[in-house]
């Protein structure tokens, strides 16, 4: 995705009037870095741990990758207390200090094993599968991969400080995270049921779906069905003998049993309409349309638990006292901030922005040599979930945000380097997951100006437009 245009001008103001030469990226990077020499330090064996289901790998090395001990321990994740209490020993024998705990986050084993690890006061730290990948890929160019050579790969990459800090314990931000991932299970299972109804209903009844524009999104139009397939079992011919003065009665009883006002009597006749249509697959109707009629109630209560999830969700942005600063960036509701808080966790574990920004995939990766310049895309990396969630939020706050509906504007007809649609609401995505992480870290709300100009007072500041 090419991106030049918008982060040039900040990387050009980056080194001007910086006597050192050292970049704000570098500072960052180099605070980092100190973070995990702390718990990294030289004084330190490391104890690299291959995890799988029944069977743990455990090597002790030095910070030249010497193997210092190895065991294999045929045991669960939450009994390798006894490992790591051995891995201490050996490291002790060898004029260590102290040890480092390094593995894989694969699974939930790697959670017990920085419990186990925290209990014994010894730092923890995580290595990227993808980057122990890469590493087997370098180590001798044969593409091995055991356990063994995989713990060693994972205590090297440790000692060269290629690894990050976990997110820490927390149970309220914990909860969230496991609320997020169902939601999202329940999301794709309810596009995964609509699309079958929808695939059904194209073969064996077409014309029930020209009843409305979007039926799916119509109760009308989902009680008109059910009263259809479930009362009469799919007997379109029955149902048509009733006449519309009935069904229309036994509609609004069904859309007044869902909690619904009343129903959109036109949809209604216009389903009832489409009762006598002939076209469709006639001999797979009676069996498909009992098909859409389980698929239907699948799907109602699909929807059921999605708004009891999302509801738990917002009492867990209520409990962290974040629903009123979330919410104040005009467009984002509080289901949509939780769900992109559930997959980043605490914002505040974040140095900065452009680090969550960068964890979601969103920043833009320069190709530069020289003179020559290549195309900017997006990293791709990072959290897919967290990118999906911040695509979801774009579309509900690009068009009553005034910031981002004239950001996305300009990106989008400007003359020199102009965005696709794609590409701009992108750009937005980015900037939701800053402002978002501004609002977090200084516990102020959203405010227009200082999203437009970085200050709340700009000299030449104009209305936004609504």
């Amino acid at each position: 995705m090419r991106l030049s245009g918008l982060v040039s001008h900040r990387r050009r103001r980056t080194f001007v009037g910086n006597g050192s030469g050292v970049s704000r990226g570098d500072r960052n990077r180099n605070t980092r870095l100190a973070r995990l020499r702390d718990l990294v330090p030289l004084s330190n064996a490391i104890v690299g741990i291959d995890l799988a289901d029944a069977k743990e790998v455990v090597v002790v090395t030095d910070h030249d990758s010497n193997v210092l001990a190895r065991k294999t321990f045929r045991c669960r994740a939450w009994n390798l207390g006894v490992a790591l209490d051995w891995a201490a020993a050996q490291a002790a024998g060898k004029g260590f200090t102290g040890v480092t705990v390094a593995c894989e986050p694969t699974g939930h084993r790697w959670r017990v094993v920085g419990q186990l690890a925290a209990q014994r006061q010894m730092p923890f730290v995580c290595v990227q599968p993808m980057l122990t990948s890469w590493a087997r890929r370098s180590e001798d160019l044969t593409f091995d991969k055991t356990d063994e050579k995989d713990a060693v790969l994972i205590a090297r990459l440790t000692t060269q400080l290629r690894c990050y800090v976990p997110e820490p314990v927390d149970e309220t931000w914990g909860r969230l995270r496991h609320l997020g991932a169902r939601r999202e299970q329940l999301l794709v299972e309810a596009v995964s049921q609509v699309q079958q109804i929808r695939a059904l209903l194209e073969c064996v009844w077409p014309a029930a779906l020209d009843a409305t524009r979007q039926p799916f999104r119509s109760s009308t139009w989902t009680a008109a069905i059910s009263v259809v397939l479930d009362r009469d079992h799919g007997d379109l011919t029955l149902t048509r003998r009733r006449g519309v003065t009935r069904f229309e009665q036994l509609v609004r009883r069904e859309v007044l049993r869902r909690g619904r006002q009343r129903p959109c009597l036109r949809i209604v006749q216009q389903v009832f309409a489409a009762l006598s249509d002939s076209a469709g697959v006639i001999a797979h109707r009676p069996g498909a349309l009992e098909r859409v009629a389980l698929l239907l109630g699948d799907w109602l209560e699909t929807r059921r638990r999605l708004a009891d999830t999302e509801a738990r969700m917002t009492s867990v942005l209520d409990k962290l006292q974040l629903t009123g600063l979330v919410t104040s960036i005009t467009g984002l509701s509080a289901v949509g901030a939780a769900a992109i808080l559930a997959e980043t966790g605490d914002p505040k574990r974040f140095a900065t922005a452009r680090a969550l920004v960068k964890h979601a995939g969103l920043a833009p990766r320069e190709k530069l040599s020289g003179t020559c310049k290549g195309r900017t895309k997006l990293t791709g990396q990072g959290r897919p979930g967290l990118r999906l969630a911040a695509w979801r939020a774009v579309w509900g706050a690009l068009r009553p945000n005034p910031v981002y509906a004239a950001r996305f504007a300009h990106l989008t007809t400007r003359e020199h380097n102009k965005l696709t649609v794609t590409q701009a609401q992108a750009v937005i995505a980015a900037a939701i997951l800053r402002h978002l992480h501004a609002v977090i870290t200084t516990g102020k709300p959203w405010n227009p100006l200082t999203a437009t100009y970085g200050t709340q007072q700009h000299p030449t500041a104009l209305p936004i437009a609504a």
